[in-house]
């Protein structure tokens, strides 16, 4: 067989793989990309290949950036301040229609800020936010559904695990990811809350209206979310004027937050361990994803896939626009079958080439792959952050969790819209300002 021919096969034989083994995708990509590897050129390369890429990858300085955000996450979470943040939003927006939706949403976004994982996320805000909508008589769809697709906000608002990703596997600044998120972000958090009033409108019996708070107790909860705004903003700072790395920013934050954590005496002997196991087992998952990807994009390349993927492209006679939406079609069935960061490592190698070759800035394509591949997490068969969802609520279907995270779709494809619309003002007039 031709070596692009072999490339397709190893992408079909690796999706077989996860669905017919349920082998984790990080291990399915490694396998599948070593097994390709030394059929195209040798056992012996493919052993030196391992070897040598094994140690490329976890000798990079720049992935401790990855466990380090994800620690203070953790501290975050296990300090108990996600109740906070539900507090704080509902004394704000919990009187109006689907009030606790749209509360649920902006915690959400909150949290994810620190933690900046989406099944973290919708782990903690599943134990937080469904039993207060069910207390108030919140339809299944609207309850588990804005909290799944709230939860998708921890891939998307940074410090995001998926731009770091992005930032390191192609060579962009980090710091101008994350800035350039900063609209993107925004704009889907927005759209989100605002399906929920669209929600109400069409069913107002779905999310009744809680109970309306004073200004006096608006305010006083305020406080609750003072560290973790204080701790967002010197992070964002200290990367948008240069005076850290990412990864120096990542450690600050750690110690930072632990700090404020011990201060308030929020964070027992006991949490602390936890945070700890949590972020080895997570930091593990990630890096098994980063090494197989890698391995299976060794593999795509050898088989000049990618390359010829990108010539094929380029004779089509179609204008930018429809080839880059023909790219975007790809991330989200990719999305909806496998877990966002290994679809999104898996394709670097095909679409990166492709998409910069037309025109396209590098930093405004990671957003836009990030929200494309974020919508897959709520969207069926995979839809992770659905999944964690319907585990923590044991009382509501999966199938329910799914059929209320479809309504939210539609501001995903807004969002990608409105940063084809406008590149500079969404993304670009950010991230350039970054030292």
């Amino acid at each position: 067989m031709q070596g692009p021919i072999v490339g397709v096969y190893g992408i079909m034989v690796m999706f077989a793989v996860l669905f017919l083994f349920r082998i984790p995708a990080g291990f399915t990509m490694a396998i599948v990309g070593f097994l390709g590897f030394a059929y195209v050129t040798s056992l012996q390369a493919a052993l030196g290949m391992i070897g040598t890429d094994m140690w490329n990858i976890f000798s990079n300085y720049g992935l401790t950036v990855i466990p380090m955000f994800i620690l203070v996450g953790e501290f975050v979470h296990y300090a108990g301040y996600n109740d906070g943040l539900y507090h704080a939003t509902y004394k704000w927006f919990g009187h109006y229609k689907g009030g606790l939706a749209i509360t649920t949403i902006m915690a959400c976004a909150a949290f994810s800020a620190i933690s900046g994982s989406n099944t973290a996320t919708a782990a903690t805000m599943s134990q937080v936010a469904i039993p207060a909508m069910r207390k108030y008589g919140y339809h299944p769809m609207l309850n588990a559904g804005s909290v799944a697709a709230g939860a998708t906000l921890g891939v998307l608002i940074p410090p995001s695990i998926v731009l770091v990703v992005y930032g390191l596997y192609t060579g962009q600044s980090i710091g101008k990811l994350f800035f350039g998120n900063v609209i993107p972000s925004a704009i889907l958090t927005i759209l989100i809350a605002a399906t929920v009033g669209y929600i109400c409108w069409r069913h107002p019996t779905w999310g009744p209206a809680g109970e309306k708070s004073t200004w006096r107790e608006r305010f006083k909860a305020l406080p609750d979310i003072i560290d973790i705004l204080i701790l967002f903003a010197i992070i964002m700072y200290a990367l948008f004027t240069g005076v850290v790395t990412a990864t120096e920013a990542a450690a600050a934050s750690c110690a930072l937050g632990l700090i404020i954590c011990l201060v308030r005496r929020k964070l027992t002997w006991k949490h602390f361990i936890l945070s700890v196991v949590d972020t080895l087992r997570i930091s593990c998952l990630v890096f098994m994803i980063v090494a197989g990807a890698v391995i299976f994009g060794r593999f795509l390349t050898v088989t000049r896939l990618p390359f010829e993927a990108a010539d094929w492209i380029s004779t089509l006679a179609l204008p930018n626009w429809i080839l880059l939406w023909i790219v975007l079609f790809c991330y989200i069935i990719g999305g909806c079958v496998m877990d966002a960061l290994a679809f999104l490592l898996v394709s670097l190698p095909i679409f990166y080439p492709i998409v910069t070759a037309m025109g396209y800035d590098p930093i405004w394509f990671g957003q836009v792959i990030t929200i494309v591949t974020t919508m897959g997490s709520i969207m069926p068969p995979i839809g992770i952050c659905c999944y964690v969802v319907a585990g923590m609520a044991k009382d509501i279907p999966l199938a329910t969790v799914f059929r209320g995270g479809l309504y939210y779709i539609p501001a995903y494809i807004l969002s990608i819209i409105f940063l084809m619309l406008s590149p500079y003002w969404t993304v670009l007039c950010l991230s350039n300002l970054v030292r």
